[in-house]
């Protein structure tokens, strides 16, 4: 089936305007920040959970199966047994996260678990929004959003077109940029925190899986910042190293504000 190609897939869901959330908890989170069904593929076990989301959208099609025929309709191991095909739409732009508080700003990140966790991390941690390189996976492809455990909802994202601008537009809305990078010049975290003013805004910038971030961005950035390892281990997974650098810089108690 040509669905079980992730790539096929993400550009059919792309170009098709939709995409796919998947388990009861993150459906119920897609409808009601309002994204708009397309169509549900649920198990029989998941009808009455979902009864109210579906009674709400009663223009969009339910189709019950078994767990295997879902399978083998998607292409993919549907695990909780409940899918939904939604209306993708892009609800921030660029402008509106550069006047937030605090912003995580993520680089060439291509694993889509990796961006669904830092999201994740993001929003659970208190920080205002997302900013993408043009090469960073979708948000919103079904890995991403299952991981995030819907946070790709509630957590304002958009993707930057010209990324060789991007750090001129961050420093003329008045960000600090705090790049996380290995190189010898970077600062631990937790020092770097009692720098940073509480009155400007920050933001947090995230490399590539294997090499990090750019060097262009490392240089670009106001302040390089490193999280101390010991044991020989020279870094952490991008998402978890987003979850501590989300919350060393929030003990600056920045009041975040909403993209609405």
């Amino acid at each position: 089936m040509q669905l079980r190609d992730a790539a096929l897939r993400r550009s059919i869901e792309t170009a098709g305007g939709l995409f796919i959330a998947e388990g009861e908890k993150v459906i119920r989170r897609a409808v009601e920040a309002g994204y708009r069904p397309r169509s549900f593929l649920l198990a029989d076990r998941w009808l009455a959970g979902l009864q109210d989301v579906l009674d709400r959208r009663p223009d969009a099609p339910v189709y019950l199966v078994s767990e295997a025929l879902a399978e083998q309709v998607t292409g993919f191991h549907v695990h909780r047994g409940a899918l939904a095909s939604l209306h993708r739409e892009q609800r921030h732009s660029v402008a509106d996260l550069l006047g937030l508080r605090r912003l995580v700003v993520l680089e060439d990140i291509v694993d889509h678990t990796n961006v669904g966790a830092i999201l994740r991390n993001a929003a659970g941690l208190g920080w205002d929004g997302a900013l993408l390189s043009p090469r960073t996976a979708d948000p919103l492809y079904r890995r991403a959003v299952k991981v995030s455990m819907g946070a790709v909802f509630s957590l304002p994202w958009a993707r930057f077109d010209d990324w060789g601008r991007a750090p001129d537009r961050l420093a003329e809305a008045g960000l600090t940029t705090v790049a996380l990078t290995l190189t010898p010049d970077a600062a631990d975290l937790r020092e770097v925190a009692t720098w940073l003013q509480p009155e400007r805004p920050v933001a947090v910038m995230l490399g590539t899986e294997g090499a990090g971030l750019s060097a262009r961005w490392t240089e670009r950035a106001m302040i390089r910042a490193r999280i101390p390892m010991t044991a020989g281990i020279d870094s952490l997974n991008v998402a978890a190293a987003s979850a501590i650098a989300c919350y060393v810089l929030s003990t600056r108690g920045l009041t975040g504000q909403s993209a609405g």
